[in-house]
């Protein structure tokens, strides 16, 4: 029993109370309160991180049915005699979405400055608030995500189930990952500490990752939700502002999409400027990713892009992430089981927003023995994929539009070329008029077999529809097909036998690898980025976060020793005057041997001479 004496308005009470009491009734009762109401629990709920219910206005061009105008002949971005103006449209239906001005070189000084300004006070913002901000986020997106969806495919031109996979759902996993997972990576990390024993004996280091500032993200347009919420969820949760430079192919949306992160902030009383939104034309994009006032650039783009990113940013020394194209490669070896579970898995990888993705499938890499099944299966599955927009509910479609028809040109002579060179075209080559939709940039599914590394179709990026079968003789010459490629982002390997397929992930040259499935490693919140002409840096995941923060190195004396009044002090033998050159040697060369020989008595003879001195 323990008894326990409360004075309260002179008396005094004395209440006997078990000791299985306290255990087992008292002491969870306790945990549960602080558990529930005080903590930041990431997996559980949090009074205090509760979302707020967020209310924006969704634009008319998102309603379902919208009568928008239709621009002909083709549309396009460039307003003519305008120069700083852009058109926003939608590539499936050719619908007007409006003409917006160009960010000017002031409006990107200003924006970056509001951004310093109000991120000097959220640096200081603790985790809760932090995760409060993205459960609302993620709140709102997971209930209106219809929504979401249309304006997305309003303004790329893919269907909306393409948006909900490709946007929507990894953008809930980020929010989600970094929900459960974030605090953690950014707490301080305890570090060994010096090796020599008596610096290790006395300090301790640890690692503090503090807010770079004002962080920017160059983002592409064919994820236009997904490729802008995700630079602005890493930027926020690590403590910075962040402003973001979208495609001129996706003014509209973004600045609504921002404008939803603008309201969660308003919503739970923080500072809006943490969130900017400029877009421009190339001549103005040099001036912002070479602004002094940018601590961090996310580019994700292409290669040609990236060299000018780069090059302006190393004006300013500015440190860079850049996430650019691939070649990436479907390698099916001829031990697996279900040919046509794997033929579902590569129209997917290879059509899904219209072959616009940076982790998409350009090459079908097959042994013989699957090569001629697998062939037959897709080439009557491809005949049958349907083409157009289901923004309005109109059509069942699995294929959406192209960005733009810009590109379309190049796309025909890479057919071209393999055919010419021993190619078959089973299906598709050319684009396609839509007859509901003669202003949509469409281009038919196209496959293509029997393709080989004299093809420039081999070698250069797709971007597009295309799907491209190659043959190998043997696992090796998969191998080296696969890593026969300037780029090397992400590869998948399919077969039954694990021990061999993990060996094999071990062979690629590639950033991003998945056995028996496509492009799991980026739904997975892992590190994500390329190696050779892929870019280099990663984001995704903890290495995402950390690399929005800057690394702080802190050594300390030990608590114990600090208590002991011990302190850093510099040795009689070393300090300045030194009284004795040969002894002072004599002293720091003792104090490397105490410190690093790993020999017994070399260490006992070197205090000895430390005891003395240095003598």
């Amino acid at each position: 029993m323990i008894a326990i004496d409360l004075e309260f308005h002179h008396w005094q009470w004395q209440y006997q109370i078990s000791t299985t009491f306290i255990l087992f009734v008292i002491i969870p009762a306790l945990y549960y309160i602080y558990s529930k109401y005080i903590t930041s629990s990431p997996n559980g709920y949090n009074k205090l991180e509760s979302p707020i219910k967020l209310t924006v206005t969704i634009p008319d061009e998102a309603r379902p049915n919208w009568k928008g105008k239709r621009l002909y002949p083709k549309p396009s971005i460039i307003v003519e005699n305008e120069p700083t103006k852009i058109r926003g449209y939608c590539p499936a239906t050719g619908q007007d979405l409006g003409i917006y001005e160009t960010t000017s070189r002031s409006q990107m000084d200003e924006m970056i400055a509001k951004a310093a300004k109000a991120q000097k006070h959220w640096s200081k913002s603790s985790f809760t608030l932090r995760r409060k901000l993205l459960k609302t986020l993620a709140r709102y997106i997971l209930e209106n995500q219809e929504n979401i969806a249309r304006i997305a495919c309003r303004d790329s031109g893919k269907t909306k189930l393409d948006a909900s996979m490709g946007e929507i759902m990894v953008t809930l996993e980020k929010l989600n990952w970094i929900i459960a997972h974030g605090e953690k990576t950014l707490k301080p990390s305890q570090r060994p500490g010096p090796s020599n024993f008596l610096l290790g004996f006395l300090k301790n280091a640890e690692v503090r990752y503090e807010p770079m500032g004002v962080v920017s993200a160059i983002v592409s347009w064919n994820y236009p939700f997904h490729n802008l919420m995700g630079p602005i969820i890493a930027a926020l949760f690590t403590g910075n502002a962040i402003v973001v430079k979208c495609s001129e192919n996706v003014v509209w949306s973004s600045q609504w999409f921002v404008e939803m992160c603008r309201a969660a902030l308003k919503a739970l009383n923080i500072d809006q400027d943490l969130v900017q939104l400029c877009f421009c034309f190339p001549e103005d994009a040099n001036y912002f990713s070479s602004h002094p006032g940018l601590n961090h650039i996310t580019f994700i783009g292409s290669e040609t892009i990236a060299h000018h990113v780069v090059a302006n940013a190393a004006k300013e020394l500015t440190p860079c992430v850049v996430e650019l194209g691939g070649k990436d490669s479907f390698i099916i070896l001829d031990d697996i089981k279900d040919v046509n579970a794997i033929s579902s898995i590569v129209l997917r990888g290879t059509f899904q927003s219209a072959g616009q993705n940076c982790i998409g499938i350009e090459r079908v890499i097959c042994l013989p023995n699957v090569y001629k099944q697998l062939k037959e299966i897709l080439s009557e599955r491809v005949k049958q994929l349907r083409i157009g927009s289901d923004i309005d509910q109109l059509d069942d479609v699995d294929m959406g539009a192209m960005i733009s028809n810009n590109r379309f040109d190049q796309l025909e002579e890479l057919i071209a070329d393999a055919v010419l060179k021993g190619a078959k075209l089973l299906h598709g080559g050319k684009p396609y008029q839509h007859p509901n939709y003669p202003q949509g940039h469409f281009f038919e599914p196209t496959l293509l077999v029997d393709v080989d590394e004299s093809m420039k179709i081999f070698h250069e990026e797709v971007f597009g529809p295309i799907l491209t079968m190659i043959k190998a003789n043997n696992v090796d010459e998969a191998i080296k097909l696969a890593n026969g490629s300037k780029f090397g982002l992400g590869n998948s390997i399919f077969g039954s036998d694990f021990t061999q397929l993990n060996k094999l992930a071990d062979e690629l040259k590639s950033g991003n690898v998945a056995i028996n499935d496509f492009a799991t490693y980026y739904v997975a919140q892992l590190p994500f980025g390329g190696v050779k002409k892929s870019g280099y840096g990663k984001f995704g995941g903890e290495e995402g976060l950390l690399g929005l923060c800057n690394a702080k190195s802190i050594v300390m004396d030990k608590p114990f020793f600090r208590l002991m009044g011990v302190a850093t002090a510099i040795p009689p033998p070393i300090d300045y005057p030194i009284p004795d050159g040969k002894r002072a040697w004599n002293f720091v060369r003792n104090l490397n041997i105490a410190g690093y020989d790993g020999r017994m008595w070399a260490k006992v003879k070197a205090f000895k001479s430390l005891a003395r001195g240095g003598a």
